[in-house]
């Protein structure tokens, strides 16, 4: 996965057929956003068990994500951050739960990790991102918009489309054609490389300077150790099987998304300095991401 990514990287500085980094990435993400992540959200929840344990990959997400989102901005507080970089360091608390976490447990635990991932995104991070994330990115930011966008204006989007027909399906009880399950397999699978891919296109190293150091290190001590100790404590009271306890700890315990990067730029919010943050916690999660697997092993999977 790391070649992957290391592909995507290669590309701006190699620009095949004088395509940019940014032009690929826009393409790729476009098509992941319309057209297949809405195939495997269809595919994965038309399927799922869905109920109380969706409530729990909710209750779960939320608190984590909240509990560091108001972590990284009292620490910001405290040593009296700029407004604009204090915004940006809120917001790369929140984790990259799909991009990165989707083929990460995907190749770790199989792909019924898949269900997990999804229910984290669509109840918790994405739901965050797009209303309190959103609010955050206005508030110590600039927005000079004419008709600003309501914070729900979000659920108007392929992904959501894609799991409330999903939902509406599974709770009635129909039962999908083998010849339209083919189909978004076979798009699913499309997903993981081309995510991992994207990420690559994305890390902006020009972005990494010494004068942000003491703003990211706040955001990897948070981010990367407290979130999943929190998760790890708080999942152990959660009634669900323990491999889906590993797997939404570990989908946790992703580094910061890169999402956020275009609400920095949106809303005029320190974007070098999330970027950075996107990069570091990145790299640390080669490390820590394997250290969270073993904790999780001999914690619920002995």
């Amino acid at each position: 996965m790391t070649l992957i990514m290391t592909c995507g990287v290669a590309w701006q500085f190699i620009k095949p057929a004088g395509q940019t980094a940014a032009q690929t990435r826009l393409a790729l993400t476009t098509l992941v956003y319309y057209l297949l992540l809405p195939a495997m959200i269809l595919d994965v929840l038309w399927v799922a068990n869905i109920g109380l344990i969706s409530f729990h990959y909710m209750l779960l997400g939320v608190s984590c994500i909240l509990l560091a989102m108001l972590c990284t901005w009292s620490v910001g507080r405290l040593f009296n951050f700029e407004e604009k970089r204090l915004g940006a360091i809120v917001l790369a608390a929140i984790p990259n739960v799909t991009y990165l976490g989707l083929p990460i447990l995907d190749q770790t635990f199989g792909d019924w990790t898949r269900s997990v991932v999804i229910q984290l995104d669509l109840f918790a991070a994405a739901s965050i991102v797009f209303t309190l994330g959103i609010m955050i990115a206005r508030h110590y930011g600039e927005d000079n918009s004419a008709n600003p966008k309501s914070a729900l204006s979000f659920l108007n989007a392929p992904p959501f489309w894609a799991a409330a027909i999903a939902i509406i399906l599974n709770l009635n009880a129909i039962a999908a054609p083998t010849w339209l399950l083919g189909v978004l397999q076979k798009l699913s699978a499309a997903v993981s490389p081309l995510m991992l891919f994207s990420i690559g296109l994305a890390l902006n190293w020009r972005a990494v300077i010494t004068s942000n150091i003491p703003y990211v290190l706040p955001v990897i001590v948070i981010k990367m150790i407290l979130m999943p100790l929190c998760a790890t404590f708080l999942v152990s009271y959660l009634a669900m099987d323990d491999k889906y306890k590993a797997a939404a700890v570990l989908d946790l315990a992703m580094p910061s998304m890169i999402l956020g990067i275009v609400f920095c730029d949106r809303y005029r919010l320190d974007s070098a300095l999330y970027a950075m943050a996107v990069i570091t916690t990145t790299l640390i999660s080669i490390i820590t991401l394997p250290f969270w697997y073993g904790v999780l092993i001999n914690e619920f999977l002995k």
